[in-house]
């Protein structure tokens, strides 16, 4: 999540070009690194997996995802080490696992080998490789702290096909929030483009030219009941920016309880008396067709003790937000 991806419309002039020489020649990096990363699906072309060989036409969008520009980790990134991961379904294309909260999905600095992929890696878990190989099977991701269901890809005809999905939006994602306040309207679609923020890199904003990023929500509780401060919030993601959610929700006036990035100093003053342990977000449900059977498949998973227990404090007391 440490840097964004980069798009290129392809010129008239740049017509004829395989795709490989032309990714090399504008990224600055050797024909074999371009290659595996448009192997390893990093790359797209007009929102599509292709191969290298591909010869460009001209008027197409090529963009390159932030794996296939990022640093190697110093040290090997799949050192099996042990971690309490529930896996809510595995066959031989694909594995559905339920993040926990305060895992790193993929090494990456400061997470060198205590991630899910290292955990994975500890129980004997193949997946497929991607790009140079340091983030097998990863088509998408969750927060550190945000939990919730996750698919990664065993095989690269899975990967193909669930990088497809992602990109035809077809995968549908239901996240579980709590935020500081109520929404209103109490559902809606946000529609604002997400990007760096320009004076933090480390953070997310709403930027005029960042990408396209689109997110329903419902309020399904006002909490407490009575005098509400707070709500139980569920958004649908149209795309799958980084930090979307928080972004999107912080944009409206309502950022996550226990969100130190994002978060209003209100919200992380009254986030203060509640037993989060980071934003309160829950991947709740994923849907997507199976790489093989082309069966829908839809997986749920319950939120974490620490979401579920402030909650239920927002549901019982109406004193628990400070003043």
């Amino acid at each position: 999540m440490d840097a964004a991806a980069v798009e290129f419309l392809i010129e008239n002039k740049e017509a004829g070009e395989r795709l490989d020489r032309f990714l090399a020649r504008k990224l600055g990096v050797s024909r074999s690194r371009a290659t595996a990363a448009i192997r390893g699906c990093l790359v797209t072309l007009d929102g599509a997996p292709t191969s290298p060989d591909k010869k460009l036409r001209g008027g197409e969008r090529v963009q390159v995802l932030p794996e296939a520009l990022a640093e190697p980790v110093p040290l090997n990134p799949l050192t099996p080490r042990e971690a309490e991961i529930g896996i809510l379904y595995e066959d031989s294309s694909v594995i559905v696992v339920d993040k926990p909260a305060g895992l790193v999905v993929h090494p990456a600095h400061g997470h060198a080998d205590d991630t899910l992929l290292n955990a994975l890696s500890a129980r004997g878990t193949e997946l497929a490789v991607v790009g140079d190989g340091r983030r097998p099977g990863v088509v998408h991701r969750l927060d550190m702290d945000t939990s919730g269901v996750l698919v990664l890809a065993k095989t690269q005809a899975a990967l193909l096909s669930l990088v497809g999905q992602f990109s035809a939006h077809t995968i549908e994602r239901v996240y579980r929030a709590l935020t500081y306040g109520v929404p209103v309207p109490p559902a809606g679609r946000i529609e604002a483009p997400i990007g760096r923020h320009p004076r933090d890199r480390k953070r997310f904003a709403i930027v005029q030219n960042g990408r396209h990023a689109v997110t329903h929500y419902r309020v399904l509780e006002a909490l407490p009941p009575g005098d509400p401060w707070a709500a139980l919030v569920e958004c649908r993601l149209e795309t799958g920016r980084t930090h979307q959610v928080r972004v999107h929700l912080a944009h409206l006036g309502h950022p996550l309880l226990g969100d130190e990035v994002y978060g209003s100093r209100a919200s992380r003053r009254a986030s203060a008396g509640l037993p989060l342990e980071g934003q309160a977000l829950h991947a709740r449900t994923l849907t997507f067709d199976h790489p093989q059977s082309g069966e829908r498949l839809c997986f749920t998973s319950n939120p974490p003790p620490a979401f579920t227990k402030t909650l239920e404090l927002l549901r019982g007391h109406g004193d628990t937000h400070a003043t």
